[in-house]
């Protein structure tokens, strides 16, 4: 009897290791996962905030008197590119600052573009017309990729989450990690007036 209590003792501990094992790199794969996604997310916010400076210095030489505008879009920028994050700091209040930053600098881009309609030299100028493609496909992509981060995000915090992986994810510090979510009023489209 003492033999058949220890032989189910060792095949229960034997099978909790290799449960344990797998968990934790499934666990460990999971979390690379949500930080190639937010190396992602960040090349492509990185991505629009190299094309703004050629940007601001194509409609300097057209617009001039426009410098205050220009000015919020280089201030928005260098704030934008100061905050850094990555998956160990990953809290919302850490994104709600970052993404704060990136609707302050989206802000700034919109009024620069839209002050652009008073200047039909710019509007035709090849140059112009490049950058704000170039802009334009940019903000596609980081749309792309801060779906592509929620999606996995998500699988990962489901992954912690479900029984029995959130008994190893608590044993070994894993934790759920924060979602880019929508500024309050972005359901409603923009007004533009000109």
């Amino acid at each position: 009897m003492k033999n058949t209590t220890l032989i189910i003792f060792v095949v229960l501990l034997a099978f909790m290791g290799i449960k344990g094992c797998s968990s934790y790199n499934g666990l460990v794969t999971k979390d690379e996962n949500v930080s190639q996604a937010w190396s992602n997310v960040q090349s492509a916010y990185q991505r629009r905030a190299d094309l703004i400076p050629n940007l601001v210095n194509t409609v300097k030489g057209y617009a001039e008197h426009e410098k205050s505008t220009l000015e919020a879009v280089i201030n928005a920028r260098a704030k934008a590119t100061s905050i850094n994050i990555d998956p160990s700091n990953m809290t919302p209040e850490m994104m709600q600052k970052f993404q704060q930053a990136q609707q302050g600098l989206s802000g700034a881009l919109g009024k620069l573009l839209v002050s652009v309609e008073r200047y039909p030299d710019l509007k035709a100028n090849q140059n112009f017309l490049e950058l704000q493609s170039q802009l334009e496909g940019t903000e596609n992509r980081i749309n792309v990729e801060r779906n592509k981060f929620n999606e996995t995000v998500t699988t990962y915090n489901k992954s912690v989450r479900k029984f029995p992986n959130n008994i190893f994810a608590g044993m070994f510090g894993f934790a759920r990690k924060s979602t880019f979510e929508s500024q309050a009023g972005s359901e409603e489209a923009p007004k533009v007036n000109f």
